[in-house]
């Protein structure tokens, strides 16, 4: 089964072609991020247009890549929320325009869910490197601009939230505190190479945020003591490389605290790391000498949002029979779990 999965929840236009839910054949992302850059932020309506903008090219790009025609589609899928309530309809209605003009069923997916399918993805004909995978009960960690949530994955389709954050997600946090150091817009992959030049030496401590919730994260009040760092409420500055190693180590350790804690409460096989923060280095290094079970981590060019993970999910809702009318709406405000 080739299925084709559109992506535009937030700022990147992403089309993605996948055989039988894990073989990927085409993954075409166009980033909006040098658009968005001068604002320090996505601004909606110019994500909005410039979705419109790319659709054609870069499903032309994609059935390129894959080698056929719109003929050799046999699904077309879409991320249907959560996300910007303008970007995810410019998807969804190009979705709608294709599935019916060919006559094929239409597969609607849950962003978040999307994320967990990166982890399995595989370009050779043998399957993923890890071929175990998945391994049910797996614990999942979705770390994104939007979204910091614990998930027990009990099968496919089935999932329980355990924990998620009660005020900035973590890729939030990263955003904010770039710009509070002057790094620009998107905030993680700088922080991330900022942090790297301080290195491991002995640095400054940041707090964590201590919750009733037992899997919940907080990250606001991490970024207030940057913000007063940064102004010299708190003393002598310390270089920004420093600061920046304090910060990201700060998440990473909640982030990967609670994640274990989660997962060894609740008999996780396995550890799946997903969404864009999952290509911060850091989080990827740390999880991994740290969880005595199996970390799976997508490669980091499928940790951010693509079309690939959407066409991936889909083939398993499918199987399932969740296939959608044309009536279908968007849920910009939709959970997992």
């Amino acid at each position: 089964m080739r299925t084709l999965g559109i992506e535009t929840s937030c700022d990147e236009t992403a089309i993605g072609v996948v055989d039988d839910g894990t073989r990927l054949v085409a993954s075409i992302v166009s980033s909006q991020v040098q658009l968005h850059a001068e604002y320090g932020g996505v601004v909606p309506e110019l994500a909005s247009r410039k979705h419109v903008e790319a659709m054609i090219p870069v499903l032309d790009e994609a059935l390129s890549d894959a080698g056929c025609g719109l003929a050799g589609i046999d699904a077309v899928a879409v991320t249907y929320g959560p996300g910007l309530s303008g970007a995810l309809l410019v998807g969804l209605n190009f979705a709608k325009a294709l599935a019916f003009s060919l006559g094929l069923p239409l597969v609607p997916v849950n962003h978040l869910e999307g994320h967990v399918y990166a982890a399995w993805l595989h370009t050779g004909p043998t399957g993923p490197q890890n071929n175990e995978s998945p391994r049910f009960p797996s614990l999942v960690l979705i770390v994104s601009g939007g979204h910091s949530d614990i998930v027990l994955m009990e099968g496919h389709g089935r999932y329980r939230r355990l924990g998620q954050t009660v005020d900035d997600a973590a890729g939030e946090a990263f955003d904010k505190v770039g710009r509070l150091l002057g790094l620009g817009f998107p905030g993680g992959p700088a922080i991330d190479r900022l942090a790297a030049q301080h290195g491991r030496a002995k640095t400054l401590r940041l707090p964590r945020a201590r919750l009733d919730g037992e899997y919940d994260f907080s990250f606001s009040g991490l970024k207030t003591k940057v913000q007063r760092i940064v102004r010299g409420e708190e003393g002598d500055s310390p270089e920004a490389a420093e600061l920046a190693a304090a910060f990201q180590e700060s998440v990473v350790d909640s982030l990967v605290t609670k994640a274990l804690e989660a997962a060894a409460n609740n008999g996780a096989r396995e550890i799946i790391l997903s969404g864009g923060v999952a290509a911060n280095t850091e989080l990827r290094r740390v999880l991994a000498e740290r969880s005595p079970v199996p970390v799976v981590v997508p490669p980091p060019d499928l940790c951010t949002d693509n079309g690939a993970m959407i066409a991936a999910c889909a083939h398993y809702r499918f199987t399932a029979g969740d296939v959608a009318p044309l009536s279908l709406d968007i849920d910009p405000a939709l959970k997992i779990g």
